[in-house]
């Protein structure tokens, strides 16, 4: 056993190395990468002011020329008030404003084909961006994973394979959690407030114009659109953790999320409550929380189910928890070997949060008969072990 740990231990200690060169080269691309996108963000930006500025041009620029057209037909028809050096000086107005304008619009048709392409080479650089955080993020929980105590290596081989497995997913579920709420922020409030700046641009130009009417229409879908970002912050802070919990408690928490999971998969459900509703602690109420969450969503994903009920039950020193749905179902005995084989946190994640708690859990399915969740959690436990 002791050459067995020997060669495990330079196997690893090789693949650190490795993986620690690699990650220092992803790090380089990565802020290469970085560097890359603050120079196109601000080529952007002074495009985008060009264009501004060239678009206030050519609407100027139309204005005298329409003038000019109109100057132009008053001396062309009066023979008598009007003099042929007018009408020449006249034609050659026009005709110069109408060049110019020519001139102008053909800048501000380069400078948008131009912000067009930037756009279109910031999203692909933010893309590449996005994949070289997700690998560096990876390699950077692989080697913490494998950087670990060694000295217990001889009892991780002999423990069981499905905590081994966990505790890496439990890490890179931290880190898909932190990309996710990152590009939830990026891409709903983030995004809107970018929308608000350039909107109220907007009304600024049409306020130097005095174009009240459409500044009074602007500001209305202004106010629309202020709301529609404070949604999205709301979202974002709910997924992070339901103020409700705290505030209101497990119970009204449950019934909004059953009642918003049903409007979103139009899906029935049905919520029961039995024994005597209290307050538990607020870290118990957490993990109950997600762990119907969990429960519901996993049945969305993989069972298709047309109704999913979920039974709560308040006893002296216990919360019992009953899930149901008639969805695909599958082999239980399978379970353990689905679960590795699509790397998802899934059902073992729930097994180890309620072992956690010290309480237990049993999983009833079967092929298109549904599946059953049963869990029970002890409340009269005031010190529990990791």
């Amino acid at each position: 056993m002791e050459n067995q740990v020997d060669v495990i231990d330079r196997v690893i200690k090789n693949a650190v190395k490795v993986m620690e060169d690699s990650k220092y080269q992803i790090y380089e691309i990565l802020d290469s990468s970085r560097h890359e996108a603050i120079n196109m963000c601000n080529e952007l930006q002074e495009v985008m002011d060009q264009t501004a500025e060239i678009c206030d041009k050519v609407d100027e620029l139309e204005r005298n020329y329409r003038l000019a057209r109109l100057r132009l037909t008053d001396v062309s028809r009066d023979f008598v008030r009007y003099t042929e050096d007018d009408i020449k000086q006249a034609y050659e107005k026009a005709t110069q404003l109408q060049l110019e304008l020519m001139i102008y619009r053909e800048k501000e048709g380069y400078l948008k084909t131009r912000r067009d392409d930037l756009q279109k080479r910031m999203r692909s650089v933010e893309g590449s961006i996005e994949r070289a955080e997700t690998i560096g993020s990876q390699m950077s929980v692989a080697l913490e994973y494998l950087s670990g105590d060694l000295s217990q290596v001889t009892r991780i081989l002999e423990s069981a394979k499905n905590r081994q497995l966990l505790g890496l997913k439990i890490i890179l579920a931290q880190e898909e959690e932190r990309k996710r709420i990152a590009r939830e922020i990026h891409d709903g409030p983030a995004q809107s407030l970018a929308h608000l700046v350039l909107r109220t641009e907007i009304v600024e130009r049409m306020l130097l114009k005095q174009d009240f009417e459409l500044v009074k229409n602007e500001i209305v879908d202004l106010k629309s659109q202020v709301r529609f970002g404070l949604e999205e912050i709301r979202k974002v802070i709910f997924n992070l953790r339901p103020m409700a919990l705290d505030d209101l408690g497990l119970v009204p928490t449950l019934r909004k999320f059953i009642h918003d999971y049903e409007e979103k998969h139009r899906i029935k459900t049905s919520f029961e409550i039995r024994g005597l509703e209290r307050r538990l602690k607020s870290e118990m109420e957490a993990a109950i929380y997600r762990l119907v969450q969990e429960a519901f969503t996993n049945a969305a994903k993989h069972g298709h189910p047309s109704h999913v009920t979920c039974e709560l039950t308040y006893d002296e020193n216990e919360v019992r928890l009953v899930i149901r749905d008639n969805g695909f179902g599958f082999k239980v005995e399978a379970l353990e070997t689905k679960s590795k084989e699509h790397m998802h946190f899934g059902v073992l994640g729930m097994k180890e949060r309620v072992e956690l708690l010290e309480g237990h859990m049993d999983i009833h399915s079967a092929e298109n008969r549904g599946t059953r969740i049963v869990i029970q959690i002890p409340t009269n436990v005031e010190k529990r072990e990791e």
